[in-house]
Order: structure tokens, then sequence, then C-alpha cells
């Protein structure tokens, strides 16, 4: 019992930080708790077919052993599938529903799905891989979770510039954006990673970027919420601009 808490207070306590994390920077127009939980139970729920379709897909590389056969695995296998999942959660789930008002929305429920489906896939890489790597609740805790966090943000910014796009031409290219950017952030972090190059050289780098990619999209979006929009014209109350 003693080392079942501790494999899942391991994998679920970044997964918990992260939640906070966004409560926090949602605070002003929060959402409402209810579809936050349904979203993050369907992102748990995404886990369950991301199982049979990568080894499905898997089993259809041909390119096994070679430089492609890992290109193959880090972007389709693992970043179109997962992407594409927890994507489709949310467009089930959190889009067409009322509270989703504004762009910062977007970010905030796509993360909830994504921190979803990293919570099952920690569980599952703690409990199955801890024996022969007993540091790697520690590695996903700082790189892994964080990771579908940060694509979770870049699918969220174009959804949400999707959803709130003037016209069909712009709806239709922010879509496409919003699955075809995360996948290649996912697949090239995946990709760094089975690459046999000391991680200091490109991963670290990488993970930097995603940060700092991702905290400017963050912003942009915090800036123009609803709170600080009204905060400005209660501050400027001559501002008749619309």
């Amino acid at each position: 019992m003693t080392d079942i808490l501790r494999i899942l207070f391991s994998a679920i306590a970044p997964v918990a930080v992260l939640i906070i994390l966004h409560l926090v920077i949602d605070r002003h127009d929060r959402e409402p708790a209810k579809l936050l939980i349904l979203q993050f139970v369907a992102g748990c729920l995404t886990s369950i077919p991301a199982i049979f379709i990568e080894n499905f897909l898997e089993g259809l590389n041909i390119f096994s052993g070679t430089i492609l056969g890992v290109a193959y695995t880090s972007y389709i296998v693992a970043g179109l599938t997962e992407e594409s999942l927890k994507r489709a959660s949310v467009y089930l789930v959190s889009y067409h529903k009322p509270a989703y008002n504004e762009k910062l929305d977007g970010i905030i429920y796509c993360c909830f799905a994504s921190l979803g489906f990293a919570a099952v896939e920690n569980i599952l890489y703690i409990v199955n891989f801890q024996a022969e790597n007993p540091s790697i609740a520690l590695y996903r805790g700082i790189f892994s979770v964080p990771g579908h966090m940060l694509f979770a943000v870049t699918m969220g910014y174009y959804i949400s510039l999707s959803k709130f796009a003037p016209t069909y031409a712009l709806m239709r290219s922010y879509r496409v954006k919003s699955l075809l950017y995360p996948v290649l952030l996912h697949g090239t972090f995946n990709f760094i990673l089975s690459l046999n190059i000391h991680w200091l050289i490109a991963f670290v780098p990488f993970v930097i970027f995603l940060w700092i990619f991702n905290i400017k999209k963050l912003r942009s979006f915090s800036k123009e919420s609803r709170y600080y929009k009204n905060l400005y014209d209660n501050n400027n109350p001559g501002n008749t601009s619309i």
C-alpha cells in the first residue's frame, strides 16, 4: 500500500502543481469547476485509445531501427496520436460551452485535457519503469508533464484564434495550426530525446524555447482577457473604443 501511494503521489504531484498554476492564471474569470473536471477526466480517458492507436501505428513502422523510424515514432505515433485525441476532447467537452467566452479559456481547457492525459501516462510510466530507472518520476515531473502542458498552450492558443476568427478562411487556417504546431513541438521533443545526443546540447535549449514560446502566447491572451480589458476601461472612462 505504501508503494502504491508513493507511486501515485510522485505521478500526480507535478500535475497538481500545474493545475494550481492554471487556476491562479485564470483567477479573474475562472471557468466552471464542473467543466474543468470534465475536461480533465476526458483528457485522462484519451489515454485509453492512445495506447491501442499507438501500438497499431508502431506496427506499421517500416523504418524501424533507422532515423526515419525514430521520426515516425516521434511525430506520427506519439505526436499526432496524442495531440489529436487531446484536441478532440476539447472540441467535444468545452469548445461549444457558453463558458468559453474569451481566448484565454482555450488555453485553460487544453491544458486541463493535456494534464489529464499526462497524469495517466505518468502513472503508467512510473509503475512500469521505476524499477529499472528510479529517477523516472523526477525526470518526468520536470520535463514530460510540463511538456504536455506547453504543447497544450500552443494548441489552445490557435483553437481560440480559430473560435474567435473574423473570417472563415482565418478560422480554417488557425484550426489546422491548432493541431499541426502541437504535433511538431511534441514530435521534436520526443525525437531529440530518442537521439544519441548529449541532452544538454539539444534537449535543454529546446525546453527553454518551449517555455519562452508558450509564455508569450499565454501572456498575450492574459492581456486580452475580459478582466484586464475592464480594468483598462475603468481606469480610462473616456475611452470609447470597442
